[in-house]
C-alpha cells in the first residue's frame, strides 16, 4: 500500500511511554498527529508536540468515532500493562475488547491502514531458549500471567480481523529508554538497580529494545509492512544479571552478586498475591510473575530488518538515555 505523509494518523495511548515514542516518531516522519487520551491521565509526555488531543478510553467505544475522524492511518499503542491486576476481566475489556472494537470503527471511519501494537508476550518461545521468531509454535504454558494472556487472545482476534482488514502487527520486546513516565515493570526494574534497591536477582533473560527504536519500527511498519503479518521489535538479547550490571556500571553502584532460585520464592509470592488481593496494591511478586522468570525470553527482529529496514541501537544506550531521563525527571533523587 502506498502511504502518504502530511495525511492525518492517529496515535493511541501516546500519553504512555512507547505510544509518545510513536507519537514523536510520527511527527518527526511528517505525519499531521492526533493523540488520545484518557480523562485525568498525565500529559506530560506530550509536552512539546505538535498534535491535536482527543480523549479516548478503550472502555468506551462511544469515544472512538469522533477520535478516528478524519484520519487516514492508525497507530494503535494503548494498552493495560501490568503484570498483576486485581480483576482480569478489566484487563482483557481493554486489551482484547476495546481493540477490536476499535479497529472495526477505524474501518467505519475510512482509515486505511492500522498498525497494532501487540508484544512478544504473544509469541512462542524456543525449548533450548535461543532466540524465538514469528514462526516459533506457541504453547499454553508460554502465556503466563494476566497480560501474557490478555496479548495473546488480543493478537489472534486482530489477526482474524486482518484476513479482510488493512492491518500490521508489531511485536516490541522489552522496551527501555526515555519517557516512561508511569514508570513501566521493566522501568521500575531499571530504576530499583540504579537507586542500591536490588541486591540480587533471578537468572533469566529478556530482549531490550531502545524505546525510539521500537518507536520507528512502528512508522516503519506503516510504509512498508505487509497487511496482516506481524514483526518483532527487538533489540540485544541479555541474561538478567547483564542488564543489571549496565545500570550498576551507569549509576556508580555494585552489580547484584546474590542468585535467587525460583523454588523457594514461590511461598511468599504466594502469600503477596493474597495480601494484594485484600489491598488493591501491586505485589512485588506473585507466583505468575516467578513462572516467567524461568523462560529466556530472547527474540530475532530479523524480519522486521529485512523487511522493513528495522535497526536497533545497543541495550547499554537504551539504559543510558533512560537514567539520563530519570534523573531530569528527579525520579533518581
Amino acid at each position: 500500500m502506498e502511504v502518504a505523509q502530511g495525511d492525518l494518523v492517529l496515535v493511541t495511548g501516546a500519553t504512555g511511554f512507547v505510544g509518545a515514542a510513536v507519537a514523536r516518531a510520527a511527527r518527526a516522519a511528517g505525519y499531521k498527529l492526533r493523540v488520545t487520551a484518557r480523562r485525568g491521565s498525565s500529559k506530560g509526555n506530550l509536552t512539546g508536540l505538535d498534535a491535536e488531543t482527543i480523549y479516548l478510553d478503550l472502555a468506551d467505544p462511544a469515544s472512538f468515532p469522533a477520535a478516528l475522524q478524519g484520519c487516514r492511518y492508525l497507530l494503535h499503542v494503548a494498552a493495560d500493562y501490568r503484570l498483576w491486576v486485581p480483576n482480569e476481566a478489566d484487563m482483557r475489556k481493554v486489551n482484547i475488547d476495546g481493540s477490536l472494537a476499535l479497529l472495526r470503527e477505524a474501518e467505519k471511519a475510512g482509515v486505511e491502514r492500522s498498525v497494532y501494537t501487540s508484544s512478544v508476550a504473544a509469541l512462542g518461545l524456543t525449548e533450548d531458549g535461543s532466540p524465538a521468531d514469528e514462526t516459533t509454535p506457541i504453547k499454553p504454558e508460554h502465556h503466563v500471567g494476566v497480560y501474557k494472556r490478555s496479548k495473546y487472545d488480543a493478537e489472534q482476534t486482530v489477526r482474524e480481523l486482518a484476513r479482510t482488514q488493512d492491518i500490521v502487527i508489531v511485536n516490541p520486546s522489552t522496551p527501555v529508554g526515555p519517557g516512561d513516565i508511569k514508570p513501566t515493570p521493566t522501568g521500575q526494574m531499571v530504576l530499583d538497580a540504579a537507586r542500591g534497591k536490588m541486591p540480587a536477582y533471578v537468572d533469566t533473560g529478556l530482549n531490550v529494545a531502545h524505546v525510539d527504536d521500537v518507536a520507528n519500527g512502528h512508522i516503519l511498519a506503516l510504509e512498508k509492512g505487509r497487511q496482516g503479518e506481524s514483526y518483532i521489535l527487538g533489540g540485544e538479547d541479555l541474561m538478567l544479571r547483564e542488564l543489571l550490571a549496565l545500570v550498576a556500571a551507569q549509576s556508580g553502584r555494585k552489580p547484584p552478586s546474590i542468585r535467587l532460585p525460583v523454588a523457594p520464592l514461590m511461598p511468599l509470592a504466594w502469600v503477596m498475591e493474597r495480601i494484594a488481593e485484600r489491598t488493591g496494591k501491586t505485589p512485588l511478586m506473585t507466583p505468575d510473575i516467578l513462572h516467567m522468570a524461568k523462560k529466556k525470553m530472547f527474540f530475532s527482529p530479523q524480519k522486521a530488518m529485512t523487511e522493513l529496514g528495522y535497526a536497533s541501537r545497543p541495550a547499554a544506550r537504551a539504559v543510558e538515555d533512560a537514567l539520563v531521563w530519570f534523573r531530569k525527571e528527579g525520579m533518581l533523587a
